[in-house]
């Protein structure tokens, strides 16, 4: 039976309030029904999948998102024939913020994707740690769940890297962002590497925005633009308390021209890659 004391990490991820709620209490429900029809008390169910009585009761009534392999053995243990089982997608997509969701789709969707970023390493090239360590700086603070949550969802978008055909993915760093040890140095020190493997992808490319660069585009803060499939165009942009997605054509088009301005007054990438090797040799 798995410890109830276990490393968050590897516990479920409490739900947040959004509307993700109403799908995970109905896969509860079901959970619940087949439960009952097997004559099982919910002590006995966990048990048998190597969970706790209080993780099976919560997952039941919508207080938590059971992982997958929660709902394979379920599935195996009460027989449902692989109904439970046929959740797992529909729970995959609500175990993540709906901003998250929301932002992943659009990036799905994308051919082209350029950004700017003044505060942090962009969330689609942080490394695990990296990106922990951000979290857990977050005030007010995170839940260990909801730190794990954040973590697993930035980590999931990632997966934009694998898509064939690749789309274009461009990045400008502020030079500041590669030298603040989020994290420690050591943290720091494997995501200058990391910077540097995704350097090399033929359809990445990364620029740094020198500190003592004097004409700067990108003095309003981060921005992001998205070119689409079917030929359209949305920026994004998040600061402190406020998430946008930006869709007027004209407000598009003046991050568009902003964006070109940053690429064109940074490194190019391959100066910037010599950067990036220089500071990790200095970390």
């Amino acid at each position: 039976m798995v410890d109830e004391g276990a490393d968050e990490a590897d516990r479920d991820v409490e739900l947040e309030d959004d509307d993700s709620g109403a799908v995970i209490a109905a896969v509860g429900r079901q959970v619940r029904l087949w439960r009952e029809a097997a004559g099982l008390r919910a002590a006995e169910l966990g048990a048998a999948i190597g969970y706790g009585e209080n993780q099976v009761y919560k997952v039941e009534v919508g207080k938590r998102i059971p992982k997958p392999e929660f709902l394979d053995r379920a599935d195996e243990v009460l027989g449902a024939g692989g109904k439970l089982a046929a959740m797992k997608k529909d729970v995959a997509e609500a175990r993540y913020p709906k901003k998250v969701r929301d932002l992943a789709k659009l990036e799905a969707d994308a051919v082209e994707m350029g950004a700017y970023v003044n505060t942090g390493i962009q969330g689609l090239l942080q490394t695990e740690e990296y990106a922990r360590a951000l979290f857990e700086q977050r005030q007010p603070a995170f839940t260990p769940e909801r730190v794990e949550q954040l973590v697993a969802a930035r980590m999931a978008r990632q997966q934009v890297f694998e898509r064939r055909p690749a789309p274009l993915l461009t990045f400008v760093q502020e030079e500041a962002t590669l030298r603040r040890p989020v994290g420690g140095r050591m943290v720091l020190r494997r995501q200058l590497e990391h910077l540097l493997e995704m350097g090399d992808l033929g359809w990445v490319a990364i620029q740094v925005m020198p500190t003592e660069t004097g004409e700067h585009a990108g003095l309003a803060g981060s921005l992001r633009v998205l070119k689409l499939r079917d030929g359209t165009a949305v920026g994004h942009d998040e600061v402190q308390l406020t998430s946008r997605l930006v869709s007027d054509p004209k407000e598009v088009q003046i991050l568009e021209m902003r964006y070109g301005m940053i690429r064109a007054q940074a490194l190019t990438p391959r100066q910037s890659l010599a950067f990036i090797e220089k500071l990790r040799g200095e970390t």
